[in-house]
C-alpha cells in the first residue's frame, strides 16, 4: 500500500528526468493533476494529460529538456509529510531559491503556487518545492 502518493509522484517525475525520458505515467488524483498544471503553468513540464490506465486514470506527465538534453527541473522536495504536516500564514510563505523556485500549496481557495498564496492572502499546507 502506497503511503505517500504525492512523494512517489515526485519521485517518478525525478526518476523519469534523471533517466532521460520523454514521459512519465503516474496514477491520478486531483491534487496531483492540479501539481501538474501548476508545472505546466511555471514551465517546468511541457504538457500532461489524464488518460484510462489498465487500474483506473493515470497522468501522462511530458518532461522538459533544455537544448543541451539537461532537465528543466534541478530539484523537487516533498515538504510536507504524512506523518509531519507543515502549515504556513500567508505572511510566512517560504521562497525557494531566493524566489528562482515555486513552493506549492493547497490551500482553502485550491492548489496555487506560493507567490499566488501570498497576493491572495492565504495560507496553507506547504506540498512541495520546486526548482
Amino acid at each position: 500500500m502506497l503511503t505517500d502518493p504525492i512523494g512517489d509522484y515526485l519521485t517518478r517525475i525525478r526518476n523519469g528526468l534523471q533517466a532521460e525520458h520523454e514521459d512519465v505515467v503516474i496514477p491520478a488524483s486531483r491534487l496531483k493533476r492540479e501539481m501538474s498544471r501548476i508545472l505546466k503553468e511555471q514551465g517546468y513540464i511541457t504538457d500532461f494529460s489524464a488518460e484510462a490506465g489498465e487500474k483506473g486514470e493515470v497522468l501522462r506527465i511530458t518532461l522538459r529538456y533544455t537544448e543541451d538534453r539537461d532537465p528543466v527541473i534541478s530539484g523537487m522536495e516533498r515538504v510536507s509529510r504524512p506523518g509531519r504536516r507543515r502549515y504556513v500564514t500567508s505572511d510566512d510563505v517560504p521562497r525557494v531559491q531566493g524566489g528562482m523556485g515555486t513552493t506549492i500549496m493547497s490551500t482553502s481557495t485550491g492548489v496555487m503556487t506560493g507567490h499566488e498564496a501570498t497576493k491572495k492572502g492565504v495560507g496553507g499546507e506547504v506540498v512541495a518545492y520546486v526548482w
